[in-house]
């Protein structure tokens, strides 16, 4: 039996809330008639319970096909943003997605009736979403409720940093709706909200899930030995491949249990979940695209990996290893040539360490140099998404020659996968990380992706073993 939050010693929301809620819901009706827009956006922020845990409260009180959104990273101060409902959704595709989703954006944010962001970062209203790899990509039935750039501005959305909690109630109200009912249905809403931890993963199943490879992996170790070729030739210097492997359960997969052991297994990274109808992508993925905060932005340029070992000293010669290792170190730079050169146009200066470190998962560890610009002026944070995206990391170098490569050596639609996923508020200040170590979630299958960076001293057989290594992120916990 759930726990409702609503019983603990006061409400998530004071009369007084409520009340200034009423009062921004008729302003937004006004607004939206003057204006004669489709909806003006109404909401309140509050701080709620400290110690909430908003993925629980968001997972545990999901309606069936409501959309939901959660992204954590733990070890930075228990960042979590934990988002249900959608009050306006924001969709676009084609090569000037980025560009138009932006606008659009800044539009709506730019009228809504609300307080402006306060508190941990992604408090207030925000859009959360994110993007497919390709323009027009996720054509494929599974990709079906995601479409090639998606945000949705939710009705409830928390944010969580440290202990504090922020809850923001959104609506989007019409020139024509009624201001009573729209509280109400708000409150409602509200009011539904139940909290009993997020379950667990059932250690032991009655029947194991069966794993199977959706191309053989000679296809995959093809493919790679033909990309080699390419890069030899003189065509490129890398290129990203990727390939799928799907999990068939007894049961329906449970995606809030998923979340469970991701974010326990591995705190240092962004565990995110976005559900769209009866689908959810899930993920936990070490890799930061870009976070920008006013003036300053953020990345990561991370590239080149290798396996762990439980033998400490085994596990520290691996990690020398890769520092030293000549295609690997070559890999990286690639990454970090072409984030300088995508950030410089917009920036004061960009700046990044002269030598990489390490930086270990549960897992595999990976070559990683943090990169950060002073901006030159307010470019929102969705524009320096399309900017990044996407890096060689997942994409290739040059990417004019890798792009139209990548989907035919692969054979399949990426759809999300090493696309963008993250929020963005109404300062277009947000956070967006590459959607790595992934899953897409419908009953009882699982899809899993992971790619490999190609360069020219790269083996098929050492390259399908490295994403074997990579799988084995969400493997061992979709399959039993």
């Amino acid at each position: 039996m759930a726990v409702r939050v609503q019983s603990s010693d006061r409400p998530l929301l004071a009369p007084s809330d409520w009340d200034r809620l009423a009062q921004r819901v008729t302003a937004a009706r006004r607004r939206a008639a003057a204006q004669q827009a489709d909806g003006v956006l109404a909401a309140v922020t509050v701080r709620v319970g400290d110690g909430l845990d908003p993925t629980a409260v968001v997972a545990g009180s999901r309606a069936p096909g409501e959309p939901w959104f959660v992204l954590e990273q733990p070890e930075r101060d228990q960042a979590a943003i934990a988002a249900l409902g959608c009050a306006a959704a924001l969709e676009e595709r084609g090569p000037e997605r980025f560009t138009r989703l932006a606008s659009r954006w800044r539009a709506l944010a730019g009228a809504a009736v609300c307080d402006p962001p306060d508190g941990p970062r992604g408090s207030g209203v925000v859009a959360v979403g994110g993007f497919a790899f390709e323009h027009d990509g996720g054509q494929t039935p599974e990709w079906g409720p995601f479409a090639p750039a998606s945000l949705h501005v939710p009705v409830l959305a928390f944010a969580r940093r440290g202990d504090e909690v922020r809850l923001t109630v959104t609506a989007r109200v019409c020139p024509d709706d009624d201001p009573a009912a729209v509280v109400a249905a708000l409150r409602e809403r509200v009011d539904g909200l139940a909290f009993d931890g997020l379950p667990l993963v059932d250690p032991s199943p009655a029947t194991r899930a069966r794993v199977l490879s959706v191309m053989p992996p000679a296809h995959y170790e093809q493919a790679v030995a033909r990309a080699v070729e390419r890069i030899n030739a003189g065509e490129m210097v890398k290129i990203v491949l990727a390939r799928e492997v799907d999990v068939h359960a007894a049961s329906p997969h449970d995606p809030a249990a998923i979340l469970g052991v991701l974010r326990q297994t591995f705190p240092s990274c962004f565990t995110f979940a976005v559900g769209r109808g009866d689908v959810t992508f899930v993920a936990a993925s070490p890799e930061l695209l870009v976070r920008r905060d006013g003036l300053r932005a953020g990345t990561l340029a991370l590239a080149g990996s290798t396996r762990r070992s439980a033998e400490p000293s085994v596990d520290r010669h691996l990690a020398e290893q890769l520092l030293h290792s000549a295609k690997d170190r070559e890999e990286h730079q690639i990454v970090i040539r072409r984030i300088t050169e995508a950030l410089s146009p917009v920036s004061v200066w960009v700046t990044s360490p002269d030598e990489p470190v390490t930086v270990q998962m549960t897992n595999i560890q990976h070559l990683a140099t943090p990169i950060r610009a002073q901006l030159s002026g307010p470019v929102s944070v969705l524009e320096l998404v399309g900017r990044l995206h996407p890096t060689p990391a997942v994409g290739g170098e040059p990417l004019a020659k890798a792009a139209p490569l990548i989907p035919a050596l692969e054979g399949l639609d990426r759809g999300w996968y090493a696309g963008p996923v993250g929020w963005v508020d109404t300062n277009e200040d947000g956070e967006f990380c590459v959607a790595l170590r992934c899953a897409l979630l419908r009953g009882e299958l699982a899809r899993l992706y992971a790619g490999v960076g190609v360069v020219r001293d790269s083996d098929p057989a050492a390259e399908l073993a490295e994403t074997d290594v990579k799988l084995q992120a969400l493997l061992p916990v979709l399959s039993g």
